[in-house]
């Protein structure tokens, strides 16, 4: 892949309309690009003030591509108009863990300066579309060839050059690019409108979850189901005197195997037991439906149920 341009590729799914459209062709990124890559700013963040620049770091990037707002900063300077970021503009992350992750700048999002392990490129409108480009930066091929061009001694890093001779596979034409970019992007919006309603829905779970359990201090919640209105007060145990407590240390290497024996087996990892190569399934019968494993080490407290149709991941 680092070498000669690939061979012509063709999509196991492909609309209607293109199905005799031939070959996809496989180029280097740089020849559908205005200009080269740039690089951003290399000056320090400053709180967010609405008389500076707002400014785009590595970290203001989400997973999905999308910024995020909660932790706005700015760059103290007097920022040129080119260094600001223009609708359908990408930025690539050229260092670190993050290396490979991309943002697609959309004008709802403000005037941006990018910071300086950003790497901004300009899709040719007449040959790529940005949008096309974007979603493309989400695929396995993309994260591979990510992994192998950042795969070198120290930090991991890709630069400008080398985002440029990345082999693209793209459609002879430039509607075929439009109508996959119409269709993935409108995927992503309805994706959005559904993770809003999820994160009102757990909102709604956690005030009905101070309402329905007692406050510090107290022996009676503040909702209750009406048929235990007048239940009374609700006890207050320690948790051995309700439950069986078993730590992971009661289990011996001979509990685990890496192959499942039954439905109700659950994985579970342990530094004793990966020294000895086994990260498979612990079999011991104490773990029956309706268990919880609770984290004892590391992400303390992360509770895990199961019941007869679930089995739960825990780090004991």
């Amino acid at each position: 892949m680092s070498g000669k341009e690939a061979k012509a590729v063709v999509p196991k799914l492909r609309f209607p309309e293109f199905r005799d459209a031939g070959a996809w062709e496989v180029k280097r990124l740089g020849g559908y690009l205005v200009g080269k890559p740039e690089y951003g700013v290399n000056a320090p963040a400053v709180p967010f003030q609405e008389n500076l620049p707002a400014y785009l770091r590595i970290t203001d990037i989400s997973e999905e591509g999308k910024i995020v707002k909660s932790n706005r900063v700015s760059v103290d300077l007097r920022a040129k108009r080119e260094q600001y970021l223009s609708v359908g503009d990408i930025v690539l992350a050229r260092t670190g863990a993050s290396v490979g992750k991309s943002y697609k700048y959309r004008s709802k999002d403000g005037k941006l300066v990018f910071a300086g392990f950003l790497i901004r490129i300009k899709s040719n409108p007449e040959k790529l579309n940005s949008e096309f480009l974007f979603q493309y930066l989400y695929t396995g091929r993309y994260w591979r060839w990510v992994e192998f061009s950042s795969a070198r001694s120290g930090q991991p890093g890709i630069n400008g050059a080398e985002y440029a001779s990345m082999l693209l596979p793209i459609p002879p034409e430039l509607s075929e690019q439009q109508k996959i970019a119409h269709c993935l992007s409108s995927l992503d919006e309805v994706i959005g409108l559904q993770a809003k309603k999820v994160q009102a829905l757990k909102q709604h779970k956690k005030g009905l979850m101070q309402q329905l359990f007692p406050a510090e201090g107290e022996t009676t919640p503040r909702l209750r189901f009406p048929e235990f209105r007048e239940a009374g007060a609700w006890e207050v145990k320690r948790l051995g005197e309700v439950a069986d407590v078993v730590a992971a240390g009661d289990l011996n290497v001979d509990d685990y195997s890496t192959e499942r024996t039954d439905k109700y087996i659950f994985p579970i990892y342990s530094n004793s037991v990966a020294k000895k190569g086994l990260y498979g399934f612990c079999a011991a019968p104490k773990y029956k439906e309706n268990s919880v494993t609770v984290t004892a080490r590391g992400t303390l407290g992360v509770a895990f149920h199961r019941n007869c149709n679930f089995a739960a991941i825990g780090r004991l």
